[in-house]
């Protein structure tokens, strides 16, 4: 026992022992700071940084060229038409002109083409103008010059380019509107003693609108019925407006109708305005 405490004792009075920890801790952090300096940033090439230079306005050759004698790679990602550019320039790229990157980066470049997307023409006659807008639009036309015309309904009555025509994409194309009034005069229809429904048929047919309608209680006299309208002339111009005045039963609260909906078939439907 005492052998063995008189051998630990002069293991630890030794100063080899000392030397020998400190040339390991030595060498391991030379190990680690050879790593981290030399070894990682050589694998990484940390250190290493290119400048993607300005593709656009050059062509895709000349482009390639650029990239390839730096030590970066290309793709095409898109291809668009540009007017004010020959076919086959760039006029884009990511990453943009001036960023740092790694050794054989892969720069996306969109390339112009000559070939435009092309477009079938939609039917828009007889659309109204928000409407027609919209529907172009969709389509990737663009509107041009509108122009007025006399006719019953505010809608389209003639577009440009004919419906179904194939064109470029981003074409204009002019529409021709209908300003809701006619362009000649017409009679009012005999609409007092008539149901509601066939006043409106016939004022329809004679290409007149309802406007307001105001309801009146009356006796002996079936409730629906017109019995009277304004302007009290009998004859008007085209697309313009009557307000009706209808009967209802006489014990009824009188309402007021502000106008109405004109639905899918043309017809008007009144609809009651809040007292």
């Amino acid at each position: 026992m005492l052998y063995f405490w008189s051998m630990l004792k002069q293991i630890l009075t030794s100063k080899k022992l000392y030397l020998s920890i400190l040339g390991l801790v030595i060498f391991g952090i030379s190990a680690l700071l050879l790593f981290d300096k030399l070894i990682m940033p050589s694998y990484t090439n940390y250190h290493e940084g290119l400048t993607v230079p300005d593709l656009t306005r050059v062509t895709l050759k000349e482009a390639e060229t650029k990239l390839t004698s730096i030590g970066l790679r290309y793709e095409i990602a898109d291809r668009r038409a540009n007017s004010a550019f020959p076919a086959d320039y760039v006029i884009d790229q990511q990453p943009a002109a001036n960023t740092i990157v790694k050794p054989n980066r892969k720069v996306y470049l969109t390339v112009n083409t000559e070939v435009k997307p092309v477009v079938v023409v939609p039917n828009v006659v007889s659309l109204s103008l928000r409407n027609a807008q919209i529907q172009l639009q969709n389509y990737g036309l663009e509107i041009g010059a509108i122009s007025y015309e006399s006719g019953r309904f505010k809608s389209v009555i003639r577009q440009s380019i004919t419906e179904g025509d194939t064109v470029a994409k981003g074409t204009t194309i002019d529409l021709v509107i209908s300003d809701g009034l006619g362009n000649k005069i017409v009679q009012i229809p005999e609409i007092i003693g008539l149901r509601l429904p066939q006043a409106q048929l016939k004022l329809r047919e004679a290409g007149l609108r309802i406007g307001e309608i105001r309801f009146r209680p009356a006796k002996d006299v079936v409730a629906n019925t017109v019995l009277d309208f304004s302007p009290k002339v009998t004859e008007i111009t085209e697309g313009e407006t009557l307000d009706l005045i209808i009967s209802e039963s006489f014990n009824a609260v009188e309402e007021l109708e502000s106008g109405v909906v004109i639905d899918s078939t043309g017809t008007p439907i009144p609809q009651k305005a809040p007292k």
